[in-house]
This record gives structure tokens, sequence and C-alpha cells, in this order.
């Protein structure tokens, strides 16, 4: 490693200059290592193998450095909890289940969790695998929408890694574009999973952190079973919440929309969403009508009714794309060589008659209809079998940085700035349902 001797950062061997300020590198082990009156951390050694370097992120649950792995000689992301958190018992086991998840999921596309421990000031830390790149909520909030070609390319590396995750019965909860981490590289972005934190493990042993009949998650990204707190959720709750994070990409807002929590819980249990190729009208990308049935199916109300995995979702969308392959095709592919194809179909797509949702909304949650219609072939699709797809290593450029859980200053279109614990929004489905009993019974 070589670090840059004014600002402290770290970078790998085949760096010349730090690009933030000029300055020429030396080796990691030779540049001085800055101390902080304000940040006693910075400076030391942790654990006898970390050199605390500089502060990356700062949150409401903890905060984030840069440090040198004076072991492996690499940098690493050292996530240590501000000290009202670590004196709350679920708060460290939610940021103790990170390393767990690591080790039982070890995947190029879910980040890397090092090591837990307990700090000499009372604290614990999480050591990670430092990223460089940036996180897709900072991308959305300067860009607004994404490419086709990126957004192939994105969900198809999201679903080969929760589709494994899924296979372990393990349920992220809290997909956001927060924690989908995007590492540039030549060839497109090298996505990472991050914040397995709320994870819901569906094993049988497994440990149980979650009160039944509360909420955890952001609202914005919440299936109608996890906005009600219900146990039964399982991986089709995270296909809903990725289907929301591309429809933002798509058309630079959110699906279901309102001022409170309340509000928002009654659009999902309530509305369809405008079809993203109508709230896309306008962006600086096209969003073809082929797109509306595979994220409206997303969106089912029902999960029996949803598209079953991610893998089937990445699929579905690709083939809307008018992509030949699937999903583990389409992760490995150039962005570029994406993007040539997709644009050679895209005034066959954008002319494209596809059937609309019928106005049976209730019955698609009450009821057991299917208010979607034809559907495209490419929804037909499941997730192929094989291997777990392991992408070549990349040098990957652009600032170093990491979002700490909880942390969520980017934050465009609304959204909340801190993931959402809503124990009383059962209240509001059970007002709700009670609404509809009076309704019927009165007819």
């Amino acid at each position: 490693m070589k670090a840059c001797p004014v600002c402290g950062r770290l970078y790998p061997l085949d760096a010349g200059f730090c690009p933030d300020d000029g300055s020429q590198l030396v080796s990691a082990t030779q540049a001085p290592v800055m101390s902080d009156d304000q940040d006693p951390r910075i400076g030391q050694l942790l654990f006898q193998r970390y050199q605390v370097r500089r502060v990356v992120a700062d949150g409401g649950m903890g905060r984030v450095y840069e440090a040198l792995d004076m072991q492996q000689r690499r940098s690493v992301a050292l996530k240590v909890l501000h000290q009202d958190v670590a004196r709350d018992d679920v708060s460290v086991e939610r940021f103790k289940r990170e390393f767990e998840v690591s080790a039982l999921l070890p995947h190029d596309h879910i980040v890397e969790v090092i090591d837990f421990q307990a700090t000499p000031d009372g604290s614990y830390a999480l050591m990670m695998e430092f990223l460089y790149g940036e996180e897709l909520r900072a991308t959305l909030k300067r860009e607004s929408v994404l490419p086709p070609a990126r957004i192939v390319r994105m969900i198809s590396q999201v679903a080969i890694g929760l589709d494994e995750a899924h296979a372990r019965k393990l349920v992220h909860r809290d997909l956001k574009p927060d924690n989908i981490f995007l590492c540039q590289t030549s060839e497109g972005d090298v996505v990472k999973i991050l914040d397995f934190g709320s994870v819901k493990d569906k094993a049988d042993n497994a440990k149980k952190l979650t009160v039944m009949g509360t909420t955890i998650g952001s609202p914005y990204y919440m299936a109608p079973e996890q906005a009600q707190g219900l146990d039964t959720l399982d991986q089709r709750a995270d296909v809903w919440a990725m289907a929301a994070i591309l429809y933002e990409c798509l058309s630079g807002e959110v699906p279901f929309k309102g001022n409170n929590g309340p509000s928002i819980l009654l659009e999902i249990l309530t509305k369809e969403p405008t079809p993203p190729s109508v709230a896309g009208r306008g962006k600086k990308f096209q969003v073809p009508p082929t797109l509306d049935p595979v994220l409206l199916k997303a969106f089912k109300k029902q999960a029996s009714m949803r598209t079953p995995s991610m893998g089937a979702l990445a699929d579905a969308i690709g083939g809307a794309y008018g992509l030949a392959g699937t999903h583990r095709d389409w992760a490995t592919r150039t962005q570029d060589d994406l993007e040539k194809e997709i644009s050679a179909r895209m005034p066959e797509l954008m002319a494209a008659q596809v059937a609309g949702p019928t106005d049976g909304v209730a019955d698609d949650f009450f009821g057991d209809s299917d208010s979607l219609g034809l559907m495209d072939e490419a929804m037909a699709r499941g997730a192929p079998g094989g291997p777990v797809v392991n992408l070549p290593a990349s040098p990957m450029a652009g600032p170093a940085g990491y979002p700490m859980q909880g942390s969520y200053d980017d934050v465009p279109l609304g959204v909340p700035k801190n993931t959402w614990l809503v124990p009383a929004i059962v209240g509001v489905v059970a007002l709700l349902l009670g609404v509809v009993l009076v309704v019927v019974l009165a007819g």
C-alpha cells in the first residue's frame, strides 16, 4: 500500500499521486500518521493490527475510519459504534451479525467483514474490506437516473449475491440505494451489497432479534408483509425492495410516496405505482414500456403472486431490454457492450404495446386475481442454476468511501435519513383491514 503524506489516504501500490491534493505517494508504512485531538483513535494501533489513518464517514450509529492492516498490508474500513449505541444490546447484536453473516456467506458481491471486536474504550468495532467508489444513493443524488446498461449490470450482480444469501435462508430486509455500493472499473461497476445487520435468518435454529409485529427497514422500499412486521416474510421482500430501487434508477422517483410512515404504508397496500415508462418520460434515458409488467409483477401485494427470486427479476429486466442470455451473462459483460445491444433494440422496445394493469388493485392484495394480465415472455424465466460467478479483480478508481450503518446523509427524493423502526405500523394495517371489513358487511 501507498499513502498520501498530506491527507493520509491509502492507495494501491501502482498509484503515483493523490488525486485530492496532488501529493506524491509514499510507502504506507513510511508515511506519517496524523494525530487528531478531536478523535484520539486516529493514529492508534488497534488490536495490535490496525493503524487508524483518518475518518471516512460519521453517522447516527457510529464512525467509519480508514485503517492500514499491518498484517495483510491492505486498506480496511473500521466501523466503530458510538458509546450510547454500544450500550444497547440489540444494536450490538445487529452490528455483530454483519460479521457472522459474512463468515457464512463469503461472496464477491457482498462486502467482506474481516473481524468483530470490543474496543479498549468500551465500544465495538467491525473491520471490513475498504471499497473505492460510492453508494448508489450518492450516484442517484448526482445523476438522478442511470443508463440501461448500468442498471442491467447492477441488478445482475445484486441477484447473484442475494440469490446465494437467500439459498442460505438469509433475507437482507434493508435493501436500498445506501446499501448498494458501486466500485467503478473500466468495464463497469462491480457491485457490493452492504449492511446485513438487519438480516432475517429463516433457518429453524436462528437467533431472533426482532419481536413479531415490529418493523425494520426503510419505508419507501418495504414490501407489504415487511411493513406489517409479519414473521412469514422471505426472499420476496428483498425482490420488492430491489424493484423499488430499480424504479428509482429508471424514473428518478420512488414508486410509493407519502409524507410519513402511515401514509407511505397506505400507498403500498392500496395503490399501484405509476408505470415506470410513464414516470420516466422526459428523463435522460428512455424507459421502454416492456419494463412496466416486469416491475409491476415485482410489486405484487401478495408475495405468492410476486416475482419469486432476484435472479428471475434480473432476467426479466434484461429481457425487457431485449438482451439475449441471463443475468449471469450480463453480470460480467462490459457496460459498453451491453449498451450497444440495448441501443440497437431501443426503437423497437419503445414502440412495443404491453398489456397494462386492470383496476382490480384491492383484489391484488385481499384476493387472488392477477391484475397484470398478459406478461412479457421474460417474466416466465426463472433464475438459472449453475455456479456463482466470480468477477475478475479489477483496479478500482474513484474516491474512497464507506457508509456507516444508520447514516444516510445523501438522501434525495424525500427519503428519510434513518432506518425506520415502526412498531405502530400494525395498528395502521389493522385500521385499514377494519375499514374494509365494515364496507364489506355494510354491502
